[in-house]
């Protein structure tokens, strides 16, 4: 189960990948919109090819000193035993398992309170939305 990416929480999308890419060199990957209204911008590191997702949420919920880290996303290759395991360590399903595109997705908290996403791509398909671009 490879840590794919970090998802932090952006109040303003065009400011933090002009941060990071000017600043950091980090390179533009993928970017979209999410089923729930937000959007996500993927940057990468050309060396290492680390993702970072920065997600920004128009309106609701407001953002808030302290909500920059969003969530941490896994990919998974049984994503029902998956859950089932983090829950018995103590884990908590925020947002049930639903359908994304190509994906299943469920979003758990950790014991501590830290969101982790579990994405899980159908057989054969393309690759989630969470990869880096050109």
């Amino acid at each position: 189960m490879p840590l794919e990416y970090t998802g932090v929480r952006v109040r303003d999308l065009a400011r933090a990948a002009r941060f990071f890419t000017e600043g950091l060199g980090l390179k533009v990957g993928l970017s979209g919109r999410m089923a729930a209204g937000g959007l996500w911008q993927e940057l990468y590191d050309p060396e290492t090819k680390a993702i970072l997702e920065l997600n920004y949420y128009p309106g609701d919920p407001p953002y808030r000193l302290g909500d920059e880290l969003d969530h941490l996303g896994f990919r998974v290759t049984d994503l029902e035993a998956v859950v089932k395991r983090l829950v018995a360590l103590g884990a908590r399903v925020e947002i049930p398992p639903f359908e994304e595109g190509e994906m299943r997705l469920v979003f758990l908290s950790d014991p501590d309170g830290l969101w982790v996403e579990l994405y899980e791509r159908r057989p054969g398909e393309e690759p989630p939305t969470s990869r880096p671009g050109s």
